[in-house]
């Protein structure tokens, strides 16, 4: 599966780019001990960190405000998904574990700064997905479970349409213990270098596989 960066989002913010991670015959299941406890911990440290800060403070969650200003949609009223979890740990309610993988994609999601997706393969269509800018009148039900708008919002496609964003996802691909085969997409910060993208992307996929096994690949697009 290839992924490309459509000109509507380049022309917009030339420097934007994507880690992307390909994983094959993982096993995702409850999240063991050791993830539930450092992401409590990482957590409870976030939240003294931010008792005198604002969440919009933070580098990675200014830079992805930016880049929503930028595509035209507004940051205060769409929330990209890394503020959102910032803002729940400000307000103490912490995240609850839900699987293995998803827990991993909110962990890294607060430790790099930025928003983080995860799909399982096999619910999406064709070879080919494409980043792009979300045209008026498109829409898709979101894991928040209402109808969201996804015009002047760079969302991720297939074959089928708009099935992801760094806002919510949809409802059609989440990653669950079902999963053997799946992707992720890293909404980088554009201020990082390729070199930093890399490495960053590298020791996520790394991590991963040290949890639900399999084997995985990676690569940076776009920058």
């Amino acid at each position: 599966m290839e992924i490309t960066i459509d000109s509507s989002i380049t022309n917009k913010i030339p420097e934007f780019k994507v880690g992307f991670i390909q994983y094959h015959h993982i096993e995702v299941g409850p999240s063991p001990q050791m993830l539930k406890g450092r992401l409590q911990l990482f957590q409870e440290s976030i939240f003294f960190d931010l008792h005198d800060k604002n969440v919009t403070e933070i580098e990675g969650i200014s830079a992805w405000r930016d880049i929503f200003r930028k595509t035209g949609k507004d940051p205060n009223r769409y929330r990209h998904s890394a503020e959102a979890l910032f803002r729940r740990v400000k307000k103490q309610n912490y995240l609850t574990t839900i699987n293995s993988a998803i827990d991993l994609n909110n962990f890294f999601s607060l430790q790099y700064e930025v928003p983080i997706g995860i799909y399982d393969k096999e619910r999406l269509s064709g070879d080919q997905l494409r980043l792009k800018v979300g045209e008026s009148g498109q829409t898709y039900t979101g894991l928040n479970g209402r109808e969201n708008s996804l015009e002047n919002l760079i969302v991720a496609c297939d074959g089928d349409g708009p099935f992801g964003s760094p806002f919510v996802d949809s409802e059609r691909a989440p990653v669950g213990e079902e999963t053997k085969n799946a992707v992720q997409i890293i909404f980088l910060n554009p201020s990082l270098s390729i070199e930093e993208s890399e490495k960053l992307t590298k020791s996520l996929m790394d991590m991963f596989i040290s949890i639900h096994g399999g084997e995985g690949s990676f690569e940076v697009v776009g920058g």
